[in-house]
């Protein structure tokens, strides 16, 4: 009897003028050695030089477009329409994976059926592409992710697509916090895990990034998951809010020492 075929991995790269930035991520997707890997670029119009970077690699690509779209949801939103893994992930045009990320994440949901996303440690690394700090991932659940104990840096999680299936799409009115609601969603139904000790990616710190520019906005989303939810104005992640807004200036101070 023929051993069970390895589940397929789509990965989504949603991009828009991160032309510096993109082919670093593309080689960490292609470099991986998990071997069934469906690899899929949805590019928003970019006018920077990005569709040449991406055309030097369309032949080992699943799929790959240029167009104007609605940003980076609507963008994560179209790749994994055209997914067709078992396990789901997306990687950002200007983060990076680090080597034998897939193929861990894979073994672990292999040997854990019961489990939905599976994440691990990610760095903070700079323009050059330096360290300059690691992400604070941590243990979280349903209830912690609705109190705002976050701690899941996205670029490290990879999920089964039957919740995407259940649960998608992401929802376009978000901006920035747009992941924060899938987890919540998916932490609902069934179990998240951390591995501790497993650096799986890289979270790029730069001038432009979405974390430097958008923080007060992707908090302000989380609230609005929050309430929605039924959620009380008297509740921790409300108070993390207004404490974040006084030690978010020495927080992005801290990750760039």
């Amino acid at each position: 009897m023929k051993p069970p075929a390895l589940p397929l991995v789509s990965i989504i790269t949603p991009s828009f003028n991160q032309a510096s930035f993109l082919e670093e991520t593309i080689t960490s997707v292609l470099t991986q050695d998990y071997p069934r890997i469906e690899y899929i670029i949805v590019d928003g119009g970019s006018t920077d030089g990005s569709v040449a970077v991406i055309q030097k690699y369309a032949d080992r690509l699943a799929y790959w477009g240029s167009a104007k779209d609605k940003g980076q949801t609507d963008a994560i939103n179209k790749g994994f329409n055209r997914a067709s893994g078992d396990i789901l992930a997306w990687i950002n045009s200007d983060d990076t994976y680090n080597p034998k990320a897939v193929g861990e994440a894979v073994k672990f949901l292999i040997e854990h059926p019961e489990i939905a996303m599976v994440y691990a440690d990610c760095n903070f690394i700079n323009e050059h592409g330096e360290i300059i700090g690691k992400f604070a991932s941590r243990q979280t659940d349903y209830a912690k992710l609705r109190r705002g104990y976050v701690h899941i840096p996205q670029q490290t999680m990879f999920f089964r697509s039957t919740y995407w299936k259940q649960l998608g799409p992401l929802d376009p009115s978000f901006y920035f916090a747009m992941d924060y609601d899938l987890w919540v969603r998916i932490a609902k139904q069934a179990p998240i895990q951390y591995l501790s000790g497993k650096t799986w990616a890289n979270f790029r710190i730069h001038t432009s990034s979405k974390t430097n520019v958008n923080d007060e906005r992707g908090w302000q989303e989380m609230l609005r998951v929050h309430y929605r939810d039924g959620g009380s104005f008297f509740a921790p992640i409300v108070a993390k809010y207004y404490l974040r807004k006084i030690i978010g200036p020495l927080w992005k101070w801290r990750i760039r020492k």
